[in-house]
């Protein structure tokens, strides 16, 4: 398109948040294969930075603690998002990974929807074909719910995303023992699709504690067939669990990180500290939950 390069931000720098399952329902099993879930979702002030440079073809290159397990070919689900933007003459990702990869926060999909919303900015400012968020799904179902990064309830395949806004602030300590659990074999290992879906009318929670006794209600079908898979995962909420203060220790989506909930921040950052300190090989963060719409919005250059 003669004269796009000249209106194009020359680089775009954008936050990609872990997300949360603080719930996670089962309740059935499309015929072709899709699950059907009811979930709460928040995201959390932790997670990856993607920069972006206007360039000639795509490409990506990657550092941080988490890259070295990561392709940084057409595989990658970044560069999946790229090819959808085939209006656009190109882009040079450049990811910064401190997610740990296949650890049921969202880390690909967060990836991904980063970089959706960083070329849809380069395309507004040049008056280029934006492609549809629907066209995320395929790329799977993590990824739509990632590109608000709002706190919101998931039904559907993770398609049908319903704010909510008064959840209280969720100081938070997010727990990896750095141990990949494959998310197709958490499913295949389920006995039961077919689970009760969370209350049609969520409450309205006065705090975090309300919030936590709420949650101690509700489940992560997931957890008993990962923990299976990988009994570390045990241990894990238990090291969460018996830290001063922990209000609620759980598994996000399908594992292994495990997340718990502190009353205040400062909670969350002494927990961290001494689960670090006895377990300093597994990844650990202190972290607050919620939305983080604001802080994931891209900044063009």
């Amino acid at each position: 398109m003669p004269g796009t390069e000249a209106r194009l931000p020359h680089s775009v720098d954008v936050f990609a948040p872990a997300k949360i399952n603080l719930t996670l329902h089962v309740v059935g099993q499309r015929a072709d294969g899709y699950h059907l879930l009811d979930s709460l979702v928040a995201f959390a002030t932790v997670g990856d930075q993607l920069g972006v440079q206007m360039d000639n073809g795509f490409s990506l290159k990657m550092q941080g603690s988490e890259a070295a397990t990561l392709p940084e070919d057409a595989s990658n689900l970044i560069l999946q998002v790229a090819d959808l933007f085939d209006h656009l003459p190109g882009a040079a990702f450049h990811l910064t990974k401190e997610l740990p990869v296949s650890s049921g926060i969202g880390g690909g999909s967060a990836d991904a929807a980063a970089a959706y919303r960083a070329l849809s900015a380069v395309a507004r400012e040049a008056d280029i074909q934006i492609p549809t968020p629907e066209t995320l799904l395929k790329l799977g179902a993590d990824v739509p719910m990632c590109l608000t990064s709002r706190a919101a309830r998931i039904g559907g395949i993770g398609e049908q995303i319903t704010p909510v806004a008064l959840l209280p602030a969720l100081p938070a300590v997010l727990v990896n023992p750095r141990r990949e659990v494959a998310t197709p074999a958490v499913f295949k290992a389920m006995t039961t699709r077919q689970n009760a879906p969370m209350p049609r009318d969520l409450p309205t929670f006065n705090g975090t504690r309300d919030l936590a006794n709420w949650l101690r209600g509700q489940r992560n079908d997931l957890e008993p067939a990962a923990s299976q898979l990988e009994p570390m995962i045990d241990v894990v909420k238990a090291a969460i669990s018996t830290q001063p203060d922990c209000l609620l220790s759980r598994m996000s989506g399908s594992g292994a990180t495990c997340f718990g909930l502190f009353p205040t921040l400062a909670a969350a950052q002494k927990a961290a500290a001494a689960i670090a300190r006895h377990q300093p090989e597994w990844w650990v963060k202190p972290t607050e939950l919620g939305s983080q719409n604001e802080r994931a919005q891209p900044r063009l250059s």
